[in-house]
């Protein structure tokens, strides 16, 4: 059996990397008929620290092929994608192609495979935001209807699919695959000190003046969604709450995203910010360092889908700045730590100091114990 994985940007990053090691596994044991598996990266995040990086601490492979699609509008990256991912198929002639998570990548290569007739299996499906607005959403959509095997992360996921007329023997609850990469790294991150991280992976041409904070005293912050940091009212007014409100109460971790940096030179918000002794601005983090601020985080505040199931698990205290989330099950209505504030400072304001009164409360909703990517491996096997 011949797999083809995709991976475009970084968040499928942390899902393939368990992926392939159950391959590797699975390969182990099976010497005489071992699975072909072949790792396509489209090159939709290419900036080192938000991709290579990523491949090396978390020991995947190198792409077998890279498509080096780049950036550009989500139809360009789509379109471009599509006719590179094409010519794959036809030199390879796979059995599955595997897909990960809602980004462009996905939805590219799930329309290229079906209309060549190759099996699509999509992990990570079911998430609903219910906004269409969100070019993650219209992914999601798609990719799920034209999946022949869809892998759901939680049992309300699975409903999602069931409700929306899916038939239930093209779906498999399976667990979180990206619970998976957290749990084999999670020892790794502790043995990193916040001095190392700051200290390391301060932002160019950003003269730190604050001082490194101690466990459990310190928020941290990741923005990077258009909604939050594209219009400058609502930017502005985040970055202010931040600045004049959280940073009275704790030191605050930003590691900049480069769309919210661009926005932050665009507003003149860039002096206000660097100038703040209550902050440290950070470049993007690879995945033990983000781990290991988020382990010892008093707070998060994010509109990263990610991050928020991290928090579920580690117990993290979690505002996030969205109206809606596809990951319901991560919410303290499921069981979670995250709650949805938007991106309204009077609604975040009530928020923050509601959840400065919580404590850490992990929770770990069912199948997120680390072996999904087993049961993902298995789920294609038996459908082959």
């Amino acid at each position: 059996m011949k797999i083809i994985s995709v991976v475009g940007a970084r968040p499928n990053f942390m899902k393939i990397a368990p992926f392939i090691k159950a391959i590797q596994k699975y390969n182990q044991l099976k010497p005489d008929d071992p699975i072909i598996h072949i790792l396509v990266h489209t090159g939709q995040h290419y900036d080192i620290r938000m991709s290579s990086a990523f491949f090396l601490t978390l020991n995947i492979p190198d792409p077998d092929i890279n498509l080096e699609i780049g950036s550009g509008t989500h139809s360009e990256q789509v379109g471009n994608t599509m006719i590179e991912f094409e010519k794959v198929l036809v030199q390879e002639n796979p059995d599955w192609v595997v897909l990960v998570g809602d980004v462009n990548a996905t939805l590219a290569c799930s329309i290229t495979a079906k209309k060549m007739n190759v099996k699509v299996c999509h992990i990570e499906a079911g998430l609903r935001s219910g906004d269409l607005r969100m070019p993650e959403e219209i992914n999601r959509l798609v990719t799920d209807r034209l999946s022949d095997l869809l892998l759901t992360p939680d049992e309300l996921s699975y409903q999602n699919l069931l409700t929306e007329g899916t038939s239930e023997s093209r779906i498999s609850f399976v667990g979180n695959i990206m619970i998976d990469t957290l749990e084999a790294n999670k020892d790794k991150a502790s043995f990193l000190t916040l001095d190392e991280i700051v200290n390391d992976n301060l932002l160019d041409k950003y003269n730190f003046i604050g001082h490194v904070p101690k466990e459990n005293s310190y928020a941290v912050v990741t923005l990077h969604r258009p909604s939050n940091v594209d219009e400058r009212k609502i930017f502005e007014s985040l970055v202010l709450f931040l600045l004049e409100e959280v940073t009275k109460d704790m030191q605050l971790i930003w590691p900049v995203h480069p769309r919210a940096k661009k926005q932050l030179y665009s507003f003149g918000l860039w002096e206000k910010v660097t100038l703040h002794p209550g902050i440290i601005l950070l470049e993007p983090l690879g995945y033990h360092e983000m781990l290991r601020l988020n382990m010892g985080a008093r707070l998060m505040l994010t509109d990263s889908g990610g991050l928020q199931e991290e928090c579920c698990v580690l117990g993290t205290p979690c505002l996030t700045l969205r109206w809606n989330t596809e990951r319901p099950i991560t919410l303290r209505e499921f069981g979670g730590a995250s709650i949805l504030v938007g991106n309204n400072v009077t609604r975040i304001r009530e928020e923050y100091y509601n959840t400065l009164k919580l404590r850490r409360k992990p929770q770990c909703p069912p199948l997120w114990d680390g072996k999904t990517a087993e049961r993902c491996l298995k789920e294609i096997i038996n459908r082959s």
